[in-house]
């Protein structure tokens, strides 16, 4: 039986408050809060979004990066695949999984709501995955 080999990590714990909100390519409102650029992760980030009312992203993928949103409030609604064919709604309390390299163009169902969630992705950093598709944004109407 072997060892585990010790992979050297920060031993230090970190709490950390969001950060300064920012609107990313995708559109919408960013605050991060685990990321390289605020505590030096290696392979995950973690970020608040805000989603105005009837607001709605550009149609993007994350290169190779898995995500998982926790909605907190409100309901959002997903369109995804190579066509943006499929169409997902996640609310307040629900999780959603996007797998890597999946086109999808998601959205504030409420007209009158924000909608806020919590999103981690397998890429430390804010922005670098993020892949614009605008070929696909008026599939659904216009942006």
């Amino acid at each position: 039986m072997s060892e585990a080999k010790s992979v050297a990590h920060s031993a230090e714990c970190t709490v950390v408050q969001a950060s300064r909100p920012f609107v990313g390519k995708q559109g919408f409102t960013y605050a991060p809060a685990v990321s390289a650029q605020t505590v030096g992760a290696s392979g995950l980030h973690m970020q608040l979004i805000t989603m105005p009312p009837g607001a709605r992203a550009k149609t993007h993928k994350h290169e190779a990066h898995e995500t998982a949103i926790y909605v907190l409030s409100g309901e959002s609604g997903t369109y995804y695949g190579e066509k943006l064919e499929h169409h997902v709604v996640a609310r307040a309390g629900d999780f959603l999984y996007m797998p890597p390299n999946v086109p999808h163009l998601p959205y504030n169902l409420s007209q009158t709501e924000p909608c806020i969630a919590v999103i981690a992705r397998t890429d430390p950093n804010d922005q670098e995955s993020v892949i614009l598709m605008p070929k696909l944004d008026n599939i659904h109407g216009p942006t």
